[in-house]
């Protein structure tokens, strides 16, 4: 089995950017933490992270070409505003977990927006870096 963890913009700022929501992780601690569990669960697991909306939706595309089994993605901000990121995900069909490090629906208004949570099979939200991790398992009990 092969999942993809995609994350959005400023993902690769954690452990800097606003260290009182999103914690003091980094980026590179969120990529370990869930390589453990992938090897622990015996499944591959790949990383791509953007600031660019096309370029997540490349990757989600050629998730479809390469066999990926099962999609991980923190949209970030593209959550409240792409729906070029919802159509790629339907257009590839494969099984999304969305995941946020924070919980939207706490923060501002716009943020309890969602524009790819209807074409995922699960949202986890609020749960830090470990959301990252019950999406992989809740992936991985999907097979």
């Amino acid at each position: 089995m092969h999942i993809l963890v995609i994350n959005g913009p400023n993902m690769n700022l954690l452990g800097i950017r606003q260290p009182e929501i999103y914690g003091k992780e980094t980026y590179e601690d969120l990529k370990a933490l869930v390589q453990a569990e992938a090897d622990a669960l015996g499944v591959r697991v790949s990383f791509f992270q953007s600031n660019h909306e096309g370029a997540l939706v490349d990757t989600i595309q050629q998730a479809y070409f390469d066999g990926v089994d099962g999609i991980v993605i923190n949209p970030a901000a593209y959550t409240h505003t792409s729906v070029a990121l919802l159509d790629a995900v339907k257009a590839v069909g494969l099984p999304t977990v969305e995941v946020h490090v924070s919980d939207p629906d706490q923060r501002e208004a716009f943020r309890r927006v969602s524009y790819i949570r209807t074409a995922c099979v699960a949202t986890i939200r609020g749960h830090g870096l470990l959301g990252y991790v019950e999406a992989l398992r809740l992936l991985c009990d999907r097979k």
